[in-house]
């Protein structure tokens, strides 16, 4: 079974920035699309934002490959490196609204949303 691993999580500055990675390990070739949520600590996934979407293996959707949610637009890239199965989240003009657990999932063509433990990003002077 497929697993997601996050990294990249750390402290940084209002006005930094930071790189989240999402290491997809077996299991995957099934990939239909992949991205990130958000939710604040304390809180659950469960009441999580979407923040970036991309899709896998030739797949597109209506509006093209990419995604975004409102408080990501501008802001961050979402990228992935095939050959490595990994996502990426470049965030950029971070803010103390952007301090959540970033959570990476996959969704595959058939079979249930697979998620990762997540990684804390804290904005904080």
């Amino acid at each position: 079974q497929g697993q997601l691993a996050e990294s990249g999580g750390g402290l940084v500055q209002p006005g930094g920035s930071l790189r989240l990675a999402c290491k997809a390990s077996g299991g995957i070739a099934n990939a239909h699309t992949m991205g990130w949520f958000r939710h604040t600590p304390g809180s659950t996934r469960e009441f999580g934002d979407f923040v970036a979407g991309i899709t896998w293996s030739g797949v597109t959707w209506s509006g093209g490959r990419l995604k975004y949610g409102n408080s990501a637009k501008g802001r961050f890239t979402v990228s992935k490196d095939t050959d490595n199965s990994t996502l990426f989240l470049q965030m950029n003009s971070l803010e103390p609204d952007d301090t959540a657990v970033y959570s990476c999932y996959l969704d595959p063509t058939s079979g249930p949303r697979m998620w990762g433990k997540g990684t804390l990003v804290t904005v904080s002077s």
